[in-house]
């Protein structure tokens, strides 16, 4: 892992709002860790060269206000990281969730890709899929709106 790819990961993690990362790569074990002072990696093993800590700036709320469009109730479940949005687990496999599905908390929705990694997202509300706002393979950015849930009616 050279110096190149260790600024890469810290933009990544500067623009994803992504608190750790940790990434082994030809023997090559890099923990990238942000608390709220300075990004700064933390070589995991001795082959990697300690990098010079770099200064976090402040985050821009990239979260879109909703239209007024949307009626009261709905609920809209944002991208918890930046990365590839995916509506299946496999090119060739169904998608997890079509518009009008019935969704439990805890269910997979979709994956996001980030380096390599998926990341499968969650339905944090138990209710119904009334949109899907991304398109499949499309990037998304943190904080960008994903689905909006119609949620159960208390019983």
């Amino acid at each position: 892992m050279n110096l190149k790819e260790l600024k890469e990961l810290i933009e990544l993690i500067q623009k994803g709002q992504i608190a750790e990362l940790e990434l082994e790569k030809s023997g090559v074990r890099v923990r990238i860790k942000r608390d709220r002072g300075p990004i700064v990696p933390v070589p995991v093993s001795e082959e990697a060269p300690p990098a010079p800590a770099v200064p976090v700036e402040t985050p821009i709320s990239q979260a879109s206000p909703l239209p007024s469009a949307v009626p009261a109730g709905w609920l809209t479940l944002t991208a918890p990281v930046v990365g590839t949005f995916y509506r299946a687990p496999a090119p060739d496999s169904d998608p997890y969730v079509e518009i009008g599905n019935p969704v439990k908390k805890g269910q997979i929705l979709c994956v996001i890709e980030a380096m390599k990694l998926m990341n499968e997202i969650e339905s944090e509300w138990d209710g119904k899929i009334v949109e899907i706002l991304v398109e499949n393979a499309q990037p998304v950015e943190y904080g960008a709106p994903l689905f909006r849930i119609e949620p159960l009616a208390p019983t």
